[in-house]
């Protein structure tokens, strides 16, 4: 199984079938390549193939899961969000994994006991079950990991 946090850094954890948990995260920015800015598309190209990549590194995938955001900041990061999802669920369809999201409220309140935890939060309450974690992205697919596994939602994605 694989938990996303969708985004420009993009935090992730898989959990595979001997209970192993893996997360990191990964950051998709477009750059200067060659001398020759990259177009806006290809940050989705790298999150396809990074996704590919994250799906070789286990030996099956059973479901995906991944922070379902209703509400951006800006224009620009609703475009970068939709653009992502779009990538994400096309890769799975591809793939024939099973996909769901889960809205950011319900996996804050899960973890923390508050539907609008900060990111201070979240990465205090990944922090008490003992993981350490590089941003707030990496400790909220953890968070959704969590909430997947306590809630068993395995078995109603199946």
């Amino acid at each position: 199984m694989i938990a996303i946090d969708l985004g420009t850094t993009t935090g992730w954890a898989t959990l595979q079938e001997d209970g192993l948990i893996r997360h990191g995260s990964a950051a998709f920015h477009a750059q200067r390549s060659g001398g020759r800015f990259e177009g806006g598309g290809m940050r989705f190209l790298k999150f396809r193939r990074w996704l590919s990549e994250i799906k070789a590194g286990l030996d099956k995938v059973d479901a995906v899961f991944f922070e379902e955001v209703r509400r951006h900041v800006g224009v620009d990061a609703a475009h970068a969000y939709g653009g992502y999802l779009a990538t994400l669920t096309a890769w799975c369809e591809h793939h024939q994994i099973p996909y769901q999201g889960v809205p950011v409220g319900t996996i804050k309140k899960h973890a923390t006991g508050k539907g609008n935890a900060s990111k201070a939060e979240m990465i205090a309450a990944t922090m008490k079950r003992g993981l350490t974690v590089a941003d707030d992205n990496e400790a909220d697919a953890l968070a959704l990991l969590y909430w997947v596994i306590e809630t068993g939602q395995m078995e109603v994605l199946s």
